[in-house]
């Protein structure tokens, strides 16, 4: 048996005679490599063996197999006196794990233009070539069941001839008779003794042997017959050693041909160094070339969705192809009924390469891409939504639910173990993370892309059995996965939040009304619309940002921490009203302006009623803060003279900071960073006798005043 790795360079003339007849090899400068993986026998005079051709994975980023041997060393597994016993035996399964993949892929695949496959073996006389290859005895194994069946039909009906019948002899001198109506009745027939069969034992073992082949490599193979088969823990010790041993037992029972042929085959699984003669008068081959092909679909199949929402491709407009798309639980919220689009690459190169600058840019732009489509989809007014297509924009924040975005990696278990295993690399750049603006979450240009290992030997085995329920199972629970550990990374990232507007607060109105302070930090993701998430960047350099946001939102919303993805009604529980807003017209409150020059008409701010009232964090400025919506005048004071003016509000105000403020604006003051900003109407001003101080509001006489204000909306 002859081993050569995927893409790896060998000097020509070491390996050039066990490749003579594949073509597209590439030669530079005395090294040749081969693109293809898988199963080849060479039926040449002087080599006459099998060749395998194993997936690169097999050689870490210093080109040593298992860490240590250089892929030179074991080319001749046979004579190879480095590999120690497990390492052998290690390649002889992994071999049949290889070719049942690519078999499997072929088999799903129209277009075979990647494989190179012609299939000869066969169990029988003519040309002979010897061979101990673990493939060779399973390929041989299942093909001499196709081929005997009449056999087996054979033997079995030879066994039970006879049986069953009754030795009446022996019943009338041994049992009790009943005479009844004048007939003897015997209760206790003795039947014919039945005697070992050799031959019935040697099929239950290759039956078991059989059986034991559909379970671990998945190929699809008939057993007709009713036997109890050999199976755990007791054909464990079969594989052991007791096959061996009872097999030289009843060796010499046999004396047709096939049977003889079937003790050999049977022999030779549980003594794998046992010769199998093999018909071969044909070079025979199954490969594909391209690998990388075989490993996406791989992943794709126990992780990606076949169906996809209408018009939703994995080919994008811009021609890109997404390996994985499919639609899972939103990270945002724990109502499974929300889904979101999760975005997933294969990438299949040696263990411990890096994913390349191009690979990242690739990802980003298929998220935007999906992200541009669901606005399509939602905006475009000829093309109804489906029920099952989900908006990923929120309309109320113009916040974006968060797109998951992620790379697969192929590793070899450090053991060589076939476990199931998939962990988040240990590379130093397992995240890749762009945005157009700091500490905006709930961005559409926020993306992240995390990065996975997924044990090789594990996903490949997976796939090859082809059973359907353990696939399902897998990709249930790798997603969930995915899901959770996305979570945590943006956990360790941001401060969650869950949020609702107290008693009389109109939450949509405030939210539009502070725009520009919650954009892409507020969104609404959860069933209840008039509970928000929060995401506040944990970095140092925010905080500042952050306190400034949250003091903002907390004199409005009910604010608890609430990790991303956790339910927050109970968290909320008390806090939650029924009516939390009020009509957005009822604005008769009044807020009061020290301006001691006040002048008409010399004041900047009169010409175009631009003015900014200077704040600090005070508990009286919190409560102006708390109830900006209400506010429906301002009147201008003179401390000495009881000088009085007032007008009404433009609009709403808002708070902004000072760095904010547009030029032409006045400020009131200059020595703060935080402002009231007030738009005015000075076309007329309004009698300020009207104020009730005790209530801070303002209660017009004129028709002309009622225009501003409906009803009284206290400022306590």
């Amino acid at each position: 048996m002859k081993i050569l790795i995927e893409e790896y360079r060998y000097n020509a003339s070491l390996v050039k005679k066990y490749l003579h007849d594949i073509d597209e090899l590439d030669v530079v400068e005395g090294l040749i490599s081969v693109s293809y993986v898988g199963y080849y026998y060479n039926n040449s005079h002087d080599v006459n063996d099998c060749v395998f051709i194993l997936p690169k994975v097999l050689i870490d980023g210093n080109n040593k197999v298992f860490g240590k041997y250089t892929p030179e060393e074991i080319i001749d597994l046979d004579k190879s006196d480095k590999l120690t016993k497990d390492e052998r035996n290690f390649i002889y399964e992994f071999a049949v794990w290889i070719y049942r993949a690519i078999a499997v892929f072929k088999n799903s695949q129209k277009d075979t233009s990647i494989f190179r496959h012609k299939q000869v073996v066969k169990v029988g006389k003519g040309k002979k070539r010897l061979s101990n290859t673990y493939l060779d005895i399973l390929l041989s194994l299942i093909q001499f069941n196709k081929e005997n069946q009449d056999f087996f039909m054979f033997i079995l009906k030879n066994i039970h001839s006879g049986f069953n019948k009754i030795n009446w002899s022996r019943t009338i001198s041994r049992s009790s008779v009943v005479v009844q109506n004048d007939e003897p009745i015997y209760i206790n027939p003795v039947n014919k003794k039945r005697q070992i069969n050799f031959d019935e034992e040697l099929l239950v073992i290759y039956f078991s042997i059989l059986n034991y082949i559909s379970d671990k490599f998945g190929f699809a193979i008939s057993i007709n017959c009713n036997y109890d088969l050999i199976k755990g823990k007791r054909f464990e010790h079969y594989l052991e050693k007791i096959g061996v041993v009872r097999l030289h037992q009843i060796k010499y029972k046999y004396f047709s041909d096939k049977a003889l042929q079937l003790w050999e085959l049977c022999y030779a699984f549980f003594e794998q160094s046992h010769q199998v003669k093999v018909n071969s008068s044909l070079n025979e081959y199954l490969l594909v070339k391209n690998f990388n092909i075989v490993f996406e679909a791989i992943i794709d199949e126990l992780v990606g969705d076949k169906q996809l929402p209408d018009r939703l491709n994995k080919k994008q407009e811009d021609g890109k192809i997404v390996d994985h798309l499919f639609m899972w639980d939103s990270l945002t919220t724990a109502d499974a009924s929300k889904k979101v689009y999760y975005i997933g690459d294969s990438k299949y190169y040696k263990i411990g390469n890096e994913v390349g600058k191009e690979s990242v840019a690739k990802q980003y732009t298929y998220a935007r891409n999906v992200i541009q489509w669901n606005l399509n989809l939602f905006l475009d007014s000829n093309e109804q939504p489906n029920k099952d297509d989900y908006k990923l924009r929120d309309e109320v924040t113009e916040g974006y639910n968060i797109i998951p975005n992620f790379f697969i990696s192929a590793k070899m278990d450090e053991k060589l173990s076939y476990v199931d295993t998939i962990d988040r690399t240990d590379r130093k750049k397992n995240q890749h993370f762009q945005r157009h603006f700091n500490n905006r979450l709930f961005d559409r240009d926020t993306l992240l892309i995390t990065h996975y290992d997924v044990n090789f030997l594990f996903v490949v085995s997976l796939y090859a059995r082809n059973n359907a329920s353990q696939k399902q199972t897998w990709k249930t629970k790798v997603r969930n996965l995915f899901r959770k550990e996305i979570q945590q990374i943006l956990s360790d990232k941001y401060d969650f939040y869950a949020m609702t507007a107290k008693q009389g607060i109109d939450g949509q109105q405030f939210l539009s009304e502070n725009f520009k302070d919650i954009i892409g930090k507020v969104y609404t993701p959860f069933a209840d619309k008039q509970v928000y998430s929060l995401a506040l960047d944990k970095d140092k350099q925010f905080a500042q940002e952050n306190e400034k946001v949250y003091n903002l939102l907390d004199y409005h919303f009910h604010i608890v921490k609430c990790d991303i993805g956790q339910d927050p009604t109970t968290l909320l529980e008390g806090k939650l009203t029924s009516t939390t807003t009020l009509p957005n017209t009822i604005r008769n409150g009044v807020l009061m302006v020290m301006m001691e020059n006040y002048a008409a008409k010399s004041i900047k701010f009169l010409e175009n009623g631009k003015l900014a009232v200077g704040i600090k964090w005070t508990k009286d400025s919190m409560e102006i803060v708390e109830n900006l919506r209400s506010i429906g005048y301002v009147l201008f004071h003179h401390r000495n003279d009881n000088d009085q003016h007032l007008f009404a509000v433009k609009g709403s105000c808002s708070v902004k900071d000072k760095s904010e403020i547009e030029e032409d604006r006045y400020k009131s003051v200059t020595t703060t960073e935080m402002y009231v900003v007030v738009d005015l109407d000075t076309t007329s001003e309004l009698d300020s006798t009207n104020i009730c101080s005790s209530q801070k509001e303002y209660t017009p006489k004129t028709r002309y005043d009622a225009q501003y204000a409906v009803m009284n909306d206290l400022i306590n």
